[in-house]
């Protein structure tokens, strides 16, 4: 039996999804943390996030991780995943509102 390799995405609507995740997590961790610099943990947490977009199984036809019926993530990091967007959520309206709305947009 041979292995299969699978192709990461990177077309445009998974690169769109990995710069609001980044902008994201880098805004919780310099908020939270008080850091210029990505503490370990955030830095994990990114790297983890955009790994998990690289392979959606979804593609670019995917949808907001939130309406997403696939758990692709580890329950350790949905956990931190979901107190980054529950407190980024609201500041990217102010920091980066063209990320915001077009996030919105994709739920």
């Amino acid at each position: 039996m041979k292995a299969r390799l699978i192709e990461p995405n990177n077309g445009p609507n998974i690169q769109k999804e990995k710069e609001i995740v980044k902008e994201m997590i880098e805004l919780y961790c310099r908020k939270n943390h008080h850091r210029d610099e990505l503490c370990k943990d955030c830095h994990e947490l990114k790297t983890y996030a955009l790994l998990r977009l690289s392979f959606c199984r979804f593609g670019e036809e995917k949808t907001a991780c939130s309406n997403c019926k696939v758990h692709c993530y580890k329950l350790k990091y949905r956990q931190k995943m979901k107190a980054v967007m529950r407190y980024a959520g609201p500041w990217m309206m102010i920091y980066h509102p063209i990320y915001s709305v077009k996030h919105l947009l994709n739920r």
